[in-house]
């Protein structure tokens, strides 16, 4: 019986751990792309910000949805990020929008359902943060992959960048549909189905953490490599994003290994305070050295890593698969559309990225202060 039940599991992991590389790559492209697309359509700080925008609010509908019906989920989240991407390859600076809401409505629906998939395969709760977290190592690989493909394509200009990227999007979405149907299905859960089994200030934190920390990621991984150039205009932005995706997987990486070590919420602080004070010393720095932007850059992925599956794991821990869990994930696209936005916005208001990056630094200590109404309590963890 236990073979079945691990020849089930692998058959559910290994097209959604395919598919997370693709969609890691959609998810951080504009990170790379932003000083080209700047320069190219002469934007201003704020302008650029919309992109980010469109993106993470076609996520925000998606991840609404995507837990009615796991595996569709995926097939469809799959097909939609594809035409998004395939449409980017001849879009202007106001279509682009719209290619890139489709495609944040494709990764909406397909990353909210493989995280839930993913983390309630197991019935060990040992197991779930580590299962996440390797979830999101694959998510990572295509995070870093991204900036070396659009190095690779410059000679030829963006539109092969979309295609090839369309192209590997198409191909997980066919992998996807091994996945088996009965195990998918979130309203065979024990659970009701009716509400999420959890009081209602405790959806309303998780919801808030998932907003802050997506935010959050994405205003790093989004604006860094602008950062590092304009204080340095000899620096590539793809090695900056480059270097930021690769210290998130070593930091994914790590926690695997770390949580032998420390207990779940230890490392959760201690990735928050270490990401606080990394964005607090640039800030606070009126002329960065590019030793500093760099070494900034690595401490900030690596402290980011470990923070959504840990997130991730706190919540299932407590609800498990539920059918009503993607109007809560949603406001994780929520956080991806607006600081982002909200940091470029500043940045125009106050003339630099170096007063912009405070909404990230907010966020992370925001983070930091609703910790302590996430984290499971012991008795709670043992208990499931």
């Amino acid at each position: 019986m236990s073979t079945d039940h691990s020849s089930n599991s692998s058959r559910l992991v290994a097209p959604i751990f395919f598919y997370f590389v693709a969609a890691g790559i959609v998810t951080v492209m504009l990170g790379p792309l932003l000083p080209s697309l700047i320069t190219r359509w002469q934007l201003e700080d704020a302008q650029a910000g919309t992109l980010f925008a469109s993106s993470f609010f076609g996520q925000l509908i998606g991840a609404w949805f995507a837990t009615r019906n796991l595996r569709l989920s995926v097939l469809l989240g799959a097909a939609f990020t594809a035409a998004g991407c395939a449409a980017l390859a001849w879009a202007t600076f106001h279509t682009a929008h719209l290619a890139l809401f489709t495609a944040g409505l494709g990764l909406g629906f397909s990353l909210t359902a493989g995280n839930v998939i993913v983390g309630t395969a197991s019935a060990y709760v040992p197991h779930r943060a580590r299962t996440l977290a390797l979830l999101n190592v694959a998510w990572s690989i295509g995070a870093i992959a991204c900036p070396a493909l659009v190095r690779a394509c410059a000679p030829y200009g963006p539109r092969l960048f979309f295609l090839l990227t369309a192209s590997l999007l198409a191909l997980g979405g066919l992998f996807a549909t091994t996945i088996p149907h009965p195990a998918t299905n979130a309203s065979q859960s024990p659970l009701p189905t009716t509400r999420i089994p959890l009081p209602g200030a405790a959806i309303a934190l998780f919801a808030a953490s998932l907003l802050l920390y997506i935010g959050n990621e994405n205003a790093l991984g989004g604006w860094l490599p602008s950062f590092a150039i304009r204080n340095n205009p000899a620096t590539a932005a793809s090695t900056i994003a480059l270097f930021y995706w690769l210290s998130q997987l070593i930091g994914r990486l790590l926690m695997a290994a770390l949580l032998y070590l420390v207990t779940e919420p230890f490392l959760y602080r201690a990735s928050l305070t270490l990401l606080l004070l990394t964005q607090i010393a640039l800030i606070l720095t009126p002329h960065p050295a590019p030793a500093l932007v760099f070494t900034a850059t690595i401490l900030n992925g690596a402290a980011l890593g470990p923070l959504y599956p840990l997130i991730v794991s706190f919540l299932l821990t407590r609800t498990g698969q539920h059918a009503r869990l993607g109007p809560l994930f949603s406001f994780a696209s929520l956080g991806g559309a607006t600081l982002p936005w909200l940091t470029g916005v500043v940045s125009t208001r106050f003339g630099g990225l170096r007063p912009g990056l405070l909404v990230p630094a907010a966020a992370t200590l925001l983070l930091l202060l609703l910790s302590p109404a996430i984290i499971p309590r012991p008795n709670n963890t043992s208990a499931r």
